[in-house]
């Protein structure tokens, strides 16, 4: 492939491959950082149109981690919206989401299901701040585990209105984090745990990528209590499959009212859906009238 516009770096929708890759100009330092100092990345401003071929082309906001960006496609005076993955809650490390009136508009439906319903961030991150207080006093460690990208950084964030005390991170977590900052996204005060010396973690909250989980790297801090943040713990039982203390509810990815919101705001007269529960949102905006259908891809969602 010669040219690949990208939507944001997470590992499902930026590959190793291509000749050259656009990327939204807040997320260029992270596409460099997963991609390597070798490979060719063009940053474009949101909202400046470029050519790929006979198409116009231009990147919008999707509010759904640092840089990450809608592409809209516009050509033989049709208008196409791939909006990759979004979200529509506030979330200080990353430009809102921007709506968009298309055509076609191509949308992920990690949770397109009913029972996928987001509280307000602030009040979750609060839950954590008190389950982490409730761990120090018990003497132990509150490890919470947190996708590397995204994910951690915006708990980071949220946290500066309820603490300024370190925390310590994994280092995936860290050098991301580090990438963040050079972008003049706040974040409270972190530590990079490493193995040069020993320290005692007891009332410490680490965060940590969900692959850290069982592994030997975890033995380091003792007895611990374990959470996980994730769009799945809200339904009781991915938390207990999962083997997690305490599940928080924070999510990257548009919940159900806010797909439906989206889906019918862009005004497209047909709707491709991706990832998720495609089928029971594409059923859903049939009978309001949409012509809606599931686009199969060839990978599956970050979350």
């Amino acid at each position: 492939m010669q040219t690949a516009v990208i939507t944001h770096a997470h590992g499902d929708h930026l590959r190793h491959g291509s000749a050259r890759y656009i990327v939204a100009r807040p997320g260029a330092s992270l596409a460099q950082h997963r991609l390597g100092s070798g490979q060719p990345v063009t940053a474009v401003d949101y909202g400046t149109p470029f050519t790929v071929g006979a198409a116009r082309v231009s990147l919008h906001p999707a509010g759904h981690v640092l840089g990450s960006a809608q592409v809209r496609i516009e050509h033989a005076g049709e208008v196409w919206v791939v909006s990759g993955d979004y979200k529509r809650q506030p979330d200080p490390t990353c430009t809102p989401f921007e709506p968009l009136q298309c055509d076609v508009f191509i949308s992920e439906a990690t949770f397109a299901l009913p029972v996928y319903r987001w509280a307000p961030t602030p009040q979750v991150v609060e839950e954590i701040v008190r389950w982490w207080r409730a761990n120090r006093d018990r003497g132990i460690a509150s490890a919470l585990f947190c996708y590397a990208l995204g994910k951690s950084q915006r708990v980071l964030a949220e946290l500066r209105a309820f603490t300024d005390e370190p925390v310590y991170v994994h280092g995936a977590v860290g050098a991301l984090t580090d990438v963040y900052r050079r972008a003049g996204v706040e974040m409270v005060p972190t530590l990079t745990v490493t193995s040069e010396k020993k320290t005692d973690y007891r009332g410490a909250l680490i965060i940590a990528p969900p692959s850290a989980a069982g592994t030997p790297w975890m033995r380091r801090f003792g007895e611990h209590a374990s959470g996980f943040c994730s769009g799945w713990m809200r339904v009781r039982g991915d938390r207990r499959r999962r083997g997690y203390d305490r599940g928080f509810v924070i999510s990257d990815h548009a919940d159900w009212p806010a797909l439906l919101e989206t889906c019918l705001a862009t005004g497209a007269r047909r709707v491709l859906l991706t990832h998720g529960h495609s089928d029971a949102l594409a059923r859903y905006l049939t009978e309001r009238g949409v012509s809606a259908s599931a686009l199969q891809t060839a990978y599956g969602a970050d979350e």
